[in-house]
């Protein structure tokens, strides 16, 4: 028998509980969006998922298709059975609450509601009893059946959708990003968000909703995101947004970086290949931001002041906190500035003693990770300077930092991270670089050496790749008989135990041990 011991502190009122990773996509156009719909939420199969949905309204009636599994099971049962409505909302589920199997899948259908969600509706019980005892049927066993319950049944007391929207919102606790579509009123879409990011596409005489701008990359590259606590409806010609209070926002419309061409696989097999060999010239495309060649100097951007702080603090979940554990030593032994690092997920609640005259750095891919932004959310509650290091300049953790370093990575769609793990490296590098050369604990001939080596990484990961690149096929298939971990000494370790993740993540290998947050 297994005994699984979890041991964490006690959640801090206000924090954000952690998140699943489902995807979330929706348009409102001029016709039939099923198709497309299943075209977006392929953009977003790099989160993980088991099974899938759409749904659309036609002829005054929703409609949904649903299948457990790959996409590709969704394709098959709309070939059989295709939906023609010009607008709708489509959803990959990674199941949290209840198996996955199409009775699970959403979009979930309640007397005229529809809806689909990411995150985690953390008092769902209470609520589900509360809306059993009043005579509610569930269908499912998720959480998210609860919003469509309590929509469902705010309309038959009166409330208009708004109201309604605004009167259930009031009621659930938790993450959430919401996607609902009212059987009554075929031409709206409304939204909703707290904690799972959600981006608003603007279009020419339609509009989009999707979990990231990759979901949104082949319609637009104009984008407004939702923060905590807003919500929105969206029509046809624009959005109308509201903060938590019910009160109409403004927030800003801009142009995203997430390009659609970047997001395929190219003449690789699969995207984790084309995201190895991307790795020479997006880290040379990173590194020339933060170094300048010519005089072989190390550039530093503006926000934090390494020659004054007198620590650092970093945090990171995943692979990031990995980056983070090597940006650790070369903080340390070059700019001689001491660090403490610990995973998002335990960071706040170590409570740790932070001085207001330091600064903290956090790592994201994403930009959205619910720990790592919880611990940003920490360190600014204490006064430090912040500093983002992020793949998405438009995210949460980016809007909310003092300084953003951005690892210009592209977007990443591999399940095991590689170009964005040596792009984190990269910066981090560099930026400890201009951290010693401000302190002075390294002269200028040995600063200028220091860039000149990091200038060569990109020629020499080139060459390397190339180099190994016959021998990786027959490599793996030796490497897969084997059940041993990788062994390395000093910070050669990190790099290791990346690898060692990446393995569990790509062929579901068992991890043995770990933090919660790992």
């Amino acid at each position: 028998m297994s005994v699984l011991v979890i041991m964490r502190g006690l959640k801090l009122p206000g924090k954000n509980a952690e998140t699943n990773m489902c995807g979330i996509v929706g348009i409102v156009g001029q016709q039939p969006v099923s198709d497309r719909l299943v075209d977006a939420l392929k953009r977003l199969e790099y989160r993980g998922y088991d099974s899938a949905g759409v749904a659309t309204i036609t002829e005054g009636a929703l409609h949904r298709r649903r299948a457990e599994g790959k996409l590709v099971n969704l394709e098959t049962r709309l070939k059989e059975e295709p939906l023609s409505g010009n607008i709708g909302i489509g959803h990959t589920r990674w199941a949290t609450h209840g198996a996955s199997t199409e009775r699970n899948a959403h979009p979930h259908f309640t007397d005229g509601v529809a809806v689909v969600h990411n995150g985690i509706i953390e008092n769902f019980t209470e609520l589900k009893d509360e809306l059993a005892a009043a005579g509610a049927e569930f269908q499912t066993d998720t959480d998210t059946e609860v919003v469509a319950h309590l929509l469902a049944r705010h309309r038959r007391e009166g409330m208009r959708r708004r109201e309604a929207m605004a009167a259930m919102l009031k009621r659930v606790r938790g993450a959430y990003a919401l996607a609902i579509l009212f059987e009554d009123d075929p031409s709206t879409i409304m939204a909703a968000r707290n904690g799972p990011p959600l981006a608003i596409g603007h279009g020419d005489g339609e509009m989009f909703l999707g979990s990231d701008a990759i979901a949104l990359a082949p319609f637009t590259n104009e984008v407004t995101y939702l923060i905590d606590g807003d919500w929105a409806v969206i029509g046809k010609t624009g959005a109308h947004i509201f903060d938590f209070d019910g009160h109409p926002v403004e927030r800003p419309r801009q142009t995203s970086t997430a390009a659609a061409a970047l997001a395929n696989k190219g003449n690789h097999r699969h995207f984790m290949e084309k995201e190895i060999h991307e790795q020479p010239e997006v880290i040379a495309h990173a590194l020339g931001h933060y170094i300048n060649i010519i005089e072989n100097r190390a550039d530093m951007v503006s926000g934090v002041d390494f020659a004054r702080i007198p620590s650092l603090a970093i945090s990171a979940c995943g692979t990031a906190y990995l980056a983070g554990l090597i940006g650790k030593y070369w903080f340390e032994r070059y700019a001689r500035l001491t660090v403490e690092i610990d995973v998002a997920s335990e960071f706040r609640y170590r409570e740790i003693p932070l001085s207001p005259q330091s600064a903290a750095l956090f790592i994201s891919q994403s930009g959205e990770t619910a720990d790592t932004l919880a611990s940003l959310r920490y360190c600014k509650e204490l006064g430090l300077k912040i500093g983002a290091i992020v793949n998405a300049c438009e995210s949460t953790i980016a809007r909310e930092a003092d300084a953003v370093f951005p690892i210009l990575a592209g977007p990443e769609i591999g399940v095991a991270s590689t170009k964005a793990f040596t792009c984190q490296l990269a910066v981090l590098a560099a930026l400890a670089i201009g951290a010693s050369r401000a302190r002075g604990t390294v002269t200028e001939d040995e600063a200028q050496a220091l860039v000149r080596s990091l200038a060569e990484v990109p020629r020499v990961m080139g060459r390397v790749l190339d180099s190994i690149q016959p021998e990786i096929e027959l490599l793996s298939r030796e490497l897969s008989k084997l059940s041993s971990r990788p062994v390395s000494r000093p910070w050669h370790q990190f790099p290791a135990g990346d690898g060692r993740c990446a393995e569990a993540q790509g062929d579901f290998l068992h991890p043995r041990r770990g933090l919660c947050g790992r």
